[in-house]
């Protein structure tokens, strides 16, 4: 009987052959056996991933699933197969540096209370610009809308330095991150129905209303890649973004905010939808964000259940209660704030 693995390296792998070739070597070379074992969990390829695995990373165990269950049903049926006290989920798609893995499980260790942490995320193609992903931790504004230290909407910051200060945040990105297999289980795992996008925010918002909380270590590096599976701009990605985004909402707002956000977000997405067509003459991205809002509009009472026990669970209080007291909207369009330490600056 295999004994229980300290930490568990998992990456969801979806017909990602390329990258597994060319990311592999560097995460086996930069942690050590000792450190953690390394899981290749595949969501049915058929690009011959495993093949290549079985033949050229003999280290890394494999996991088979039989069909695309989607990046959080996917890692939900993986992980409940793995027997570890942490998880570090991984995209196949990022290159670790060395010693990268030391500085996340140290955090964990000095900070019981914490349920989940990520590394500081940079872009592979430019090392000295933050990674859309999750750059240096994530947040979530008044309305919903996730942004992080480092990227407000699409506008990403070049990294000098400004966030290296290890931080309490909202949620850590799914691209690259440590988490209690204790917590994952205790909230219930990722919600495996909105099949990809927003669904590591759900979970740590879920975590913190538990009155768990989330972190960005900084002192830890990995570079991502991104858009592996849908690149920015496609129409499904912002089909997924808004729906599961107004879902997330629906199940973990207050019940005193529930009403007043989605009044705004009914407008704000209509927005939305309207500059897409408009100024940017994508047309496909304005129905994606109204076919959103029809999805919402026809599933969201099948979380009715999820949101009675989110909420009477509830334990959450203090300086993050759920979101900043901003619109990014308002500060990114209008006031023309478009870095998380500036906005935050003239919120102090």
């Amino acid at each position: 009987m295999r004994n229980k693995d300290r930490v568990a390296v998992v990456i969801l792998n979806w017909n990602g052959d390329k990258m597994l070739r060319r990311y592999l070597p560097t995460l086996l070379r930069h942690t050590s056996e000792e450190q953690a074992a390394i899981y290749i969990a595949d969501n049915g390829s058929t690009d011959g991933s495993m093949k290549t695995v079985e033949e050229m990373f003999p280290r890394c165990r494999r996991i088979e699933l039989d069909e695309n269950y989607g990046f959080a049903e996917g890692y939900n049926r993986a992980l409940r197969t793995i027997d570890a006290e942490l998880y570090v989920l991984l995209n196949s798609d990022v290159e670790v540096s060395e010693n990268w893995l030391s500085p996340l499980l140290d955090f964990m260790d000095k900070n019981p209370r914490a349920a989940a942490c990520q590394p500081k995320l940079l872009a592979i193609d430019n090392s000295w610009r933050f990674e859309y992903a999750g750059a240096a931790g994530g947040f979530i504004d008044k309305w919903g809308y996730p942004l992080c230290r480092g990227r407000i909407f699409n506008k990403v910051e070049y990294d000098f330095g400004q966030y290296e200060e290890t931080i309490e945040t909202h949620w850590a990105s799914g691209a690259a991150m440590m988490i209690r297999s204790q917590d994952y289980w205790a909230a219930g795992g990722m919600d495996g129905r909105f099949f990809a996008h927003n669904e590591e925010i759900d979970l740590c918002w879920r975590l913190r209303l538990m009155g768990r909380t989330i972190h960005c270590v900084p002192g830890s590096v990995v570079y991502h890649l991104g858009g592996g599976t849908l690149p920015q701009g496609n129409p499904q990605k912002t089909f997924l973004n808004f729906r599961n985004n107004l879902t997330m909402l629906y199940k973990c707002l207050p019940e005193e905010d529930l009403r007043k956000v989605m009044r705004a977000r009914w407008w704000l997405d209509r927005l939305a939808a309207l500059q897409a067509l408009v100024l940017k003459f994508n047309l496909g991205d304005c129905r994606a964000i109204l076919r959103a809002r029809r999805e919402f509009k026809r599933w969201r009472h099948d979380f009715d259940a999820d949101r009675q026990q989110i909420q009477a669970s509830c334990q959450l209080g203090g300086s993050l209660a759920d979101r900043l007291p901003f619109s990014a909207l308002w500060q990114y369009y209008v006031k023309g704030n478009r870095q998380y330490k500036k906005i935050m600056s003239k919120m102090a």
